[in-house]
């Protein structure tokens, strides 16, 4: 655990997942630079506060004196705002967790928001939080640099109002912005929709979900090798996004119980909804969100399929990605399988042998690698 220096107090704050020795700091520079512009030009009251993409629960921590809100799409997120407050000795209960599938109650006078990774999802909240603001409210946007586009800028004047733009600082830069009567009210982004003709379904997602209106390779190279009308029991999609992966294993094998969880609650909101549209909603295909599978049963699946992140936020690792493999192995059958895709260069069938009996590749192109990993008796069947 690393400590933030606010004001006069040290901040103990942690990233979720929980690594004894993670080497990365649970806020950035922004962070800091937000505080800093608060505590320097902000006004002494900030009125109704509200805290949007607070990636570890560093915002909530340092102001939990004006009792924010805080509004984010993560699950991950949710439980960090929760470990870092009771760490500070601040009750978790006392900062209101508002899921990006759901609108805070506004109006707000101040607004701290950190860039998100995805433009796309930026625009889908502005245009949310637009109704949720006042002529005197002030929207401050902190990012790094290197990851804030010109077009991040242009969204907030497109859709708030006047926005002017601070100097940088410690490689971040913040964005002010006022809201200005528009008519009429810019639209949040259309719904993105994929059709999968091959097992006939029609796939949704929002705005904040990975490879919308599109099957990235990946995962187009793990449906290929996703069995149909095996005895299967029971199959676990961990990351399961909109749920692609999860409903065509549960439309390839109609016997199959089918769960899907993932971390995004856009996402999984998106899974719901695509399993309504199929028909295959009820007690045979679940959809729940989860920042890990800690909730999960013990051996109780026959296949886990797993299209891992290689990133969370702007860092780019396989922690995540180790931290699910990890915990799948408790959650097999015996005899049970992991179908795990990955880009070839991370090396994933190294660690696998480390939790599983027997790694084998299933398939292999230019960029990505479907690998099988499971007990000693799934080899020998």
């Amino acid at each position: 655990m690393q400590t933030l220096a606010h004001q006069d107090r040290r901040l103990i704050l942690r990233r979720f997942p929980l690594r004894d020795d993670d080497p990365l700091r649970a806020w950035d520079a922004a962070d800091e630079y937000l505080l800093r512009h608060l505590a320097t030009e902000g006004p002494a009251d900030l009125g109704r506060l509200l805290l949007v993409n607070d990636g570890f629960g560093a915002l909530a921590v340092a102001l939990h004196a004006h009792h924010p809100v805080s509004w984010s799409d993560s699950e991950m997120a949710r439980r960090a705002l929760r470990i870092n407050l009771k760490g500070n000795g601040l009750d978790p209960d006392t900062v209101p967790f508002v899921p990006a599938t759901e609108e805070p109650a506004g109006p707000f006078d101040t607004v701290l928001l950190k860039l998100p990774k995805s433009l796309v999802f930026l625009e889908d909240l502005l245009c949310r939080l637009r109704p949720l603001l006042h002529a005197d409210s002030v929207v401050l946007m902190g990012g790094m640099i290197k990851h804030t586009p010109v077009r991040a800028y242009r969204l907030l004047e497109k859709i708030l109002g006047p926005t002017r733009t601070t100097l940088g600082w410690k490689k971040a830069r913040l964005a002010v912005a006022t809201l200005e009567a528009k008519e009429p009210p810019p639209a949040a982004p259309a719904v993105a929709v994929l059709d999968w003709a091959a097992d006939d379904l029609r796939l949704c997602a929002g705005p904040n979900v990975f490879s919308r209106g599109r099957l990235d390779a990946g995962t187009r190279l793990l449906l290929d090798q996703l069995p149909g009308q095996e005895v299967l029991q029971t199959v676990l999609d961990v990351g399961c996004g909109y749920g692609v992966l999860a409903l065509v294993a549960a439309r390839r094998n109609p016997l199959a119980r089918v769960r899907g969880v993932d971390e995004s609650h856009q996402a999984v909101a998106s899974a719901r909804q695509n399993a309504r549209r199929a028909g295959l909603d009820g007690e045979r295909t679940t959809f729940a969100v989860a920042a890990d599978l800690s909730a999960e049963e013990s051996a109780a699946y026959d296949l886990i399929v797993c299209n891992p992140p290689f990133h969370q936020g702007a860092a780019v690792g396989d922690q995540l990605a180790w931290g699910m493999l990890h915990q799948a192995r408790r959650l097999l059958k015996p005899g049970g399988r992991l179908l795990v895709v990955g880009n070839r260069h991370l090396g994933y069938h190294v660690k696998l042998r480390r939790l599983y009996d027997y790694v084998r590749v299933v398939v292999a192109d230019r960029r990505f690698v479907v690998l099988e990993a499971g007990a000693a008796e799934a080899e020998e069947n």
